[in-house]
């Protein structure tokens, strides 16, 4: 057996396992990161798989997020946490490109890294949503050419306020999971009893955002859903703790203690070892 074969087993033997975290009612929590080192540690505490966040990735490089400018800096990211002890979902934003085949090639690209799955969304950076047949065009071309990877379609009907979210959520998620797509996500769904629609109408695994205030773990559970991601929560509480720390220096003495203990130097040092550019 060559190696090319065995790291296509190898490959598609963890799109598997990535595959079969998604069990409705016993949702996945997957945590995104925007680095190494938030990956690194996402992963020495346990979580089995990790996401990307387009948001964190783009302002860590300085761009603006939905907007196709991250390509470079997305593959890049995916190149160094190929190492790590989990499996691995990239958010490409809308792939980079309205060109279907370039969109697979990406697709190939990551899965070349070690990518285990991708988050495709149909929301443009004028504010509008892709017609449904350029996305579902784009969801087939990545699974006619990487049949493994997990392609999680995202439909952005709540987060751009178009007319009747509901009615065009259920009408992406069948579109895209009739093209392909293994997996629905719906951001942005404000409810328990709406999500409880998408559950019940939608026939694939559906992907929710967590929201402070929202449904928690247990009722998304009862609901049905299959994969909890954090967006890009942890980025911007860690970019909150950041200024909370320097302005608290910067105030003077105080008694308060912090809310959590910072990871000391060494174990942040730790997570850095073995990153390959």
């Amino acid at each position: 057996m060559t190696g090319t074969t065995v790291d296509r087993r190898r490959h598609a033997d963890r799109c598997a396992a990535f595959r079969a975290l998604h069990r409705p009612g016993r949702p996945l929590l997957l945590p995104n990161a925007w680095d190494h080192a938030s990956a690194a540690a996402f992963a020495a505490h346990g979580y089995p798989a990790v996401g990307t966040t387009s948001l964190g990735v783009a302002a860590a490089a300085g761009q603006p997020d939905g907007t196709g400018a991250t390509r470079a800096e997305t593959l890049l990211l995916a190149r160094r946490l190929r190492h790590l002890p989990v499996l691995l979902t990239v958010d490409v934003e809308g792939g980079f490109s309205d060109d279907p085949a370039e969109v697979a090639a990406l697709a190939v690209e990551l899965a070349g890294l070690g990518a285990v799955g991708i988050n495709l969304e149909d929301g443009r950076s004028d504010g509008s949503l892709a017609p449904v047949a350029e996305t579902a065009a784009a969801v087939a071309a990545v699974k006619a050419a990487v049949p493994d990877l997990f392609v999680n379609a995202r439909t952005d009907a709540w987060w751009l306020g178009v007319p009747d979210p509901l009615g065009e959520a259920l009408e992406r998620g069948r579109a895209y999971r009739a093209a392909g797509a293994d997996g629905i996500f719906a951001p942005g769904a404000p409810d328990a009893a709406t999500i409880g629609v998408l559950t019940a109408a939608v026939d694939a695994p559906l992907n929710v955002l967590h929201r402070p205030g929202g449904p928690d773990l247990a009722e998304l559970a009862r609901l049905g859903v299959a994969r909890v991601s954090t967006g890009s929560l942890p980025f911007r509480v860690a970019l909150g703790a950041a200024l909370a720390t320097v302005d608290a220096l910067r105030a003077g003495p105080t008694d308060a203690a912090p809310r959590a203990a910072p990871p000391s130097y060494e174990e942040v040092q730790r997570l850095g070892r073995g990153v390959v550019d």
